[in-house]
């Protein structure tokens, strides 16, 4: 299969391989982005939201530290979850499979196979 499907993911997140393997044994070649290390910009993660359907706030991983001390409790509009998102990638769910216009949080990693079709 020569069709490359993005992952935003994270190496030490066990269901971010998890899915990467998923992917792997079904044939597929996979361009990963070590969101931490490069994170997306905004526009590209406004993209990114537009392909999930999903708003900027549900893709907040609300068990980091950063969000517990600095955003819980704190009511935000899109923008402001957006901007919280760019400014400390950590709150990024993962991970996130894009093909095409089509993405899906991959947890549990099985999710991904929604893609696939």
């Amino acid at each position: 299969m020569s069709e490359t499907l993005r992952v935003y993911h994270n190496a030490r997140c066990s269901k971010s391989r998890a899915a990467c393997a998923l992917l792997q044994e079904r044939g597929f070649a996979l361009e990963v982005v070590e969101y931490l290390k490069t994170p997306p910009s905004r526009a590209e993660l406004a993209g990114l939201l537009r392909k999930l359907g999903v708003t900027a706030e549900s893709l907040v991983r609300k068990g980091e530290d950063i969000y517990k001390s600095e955003y819980q409790g704190r009511e935000l509009d899109e923008e402001g979850w957006l901007d919280a998102l760019v400014a400390h990638p950590i709150l990024i769910e993962r991970p996130i499979v894009v093909r095409g216009e089509r993405a899906v949080v991959a947890r549990p990693p099985e999710k991904v196979l929604g893609l696939l079709d």
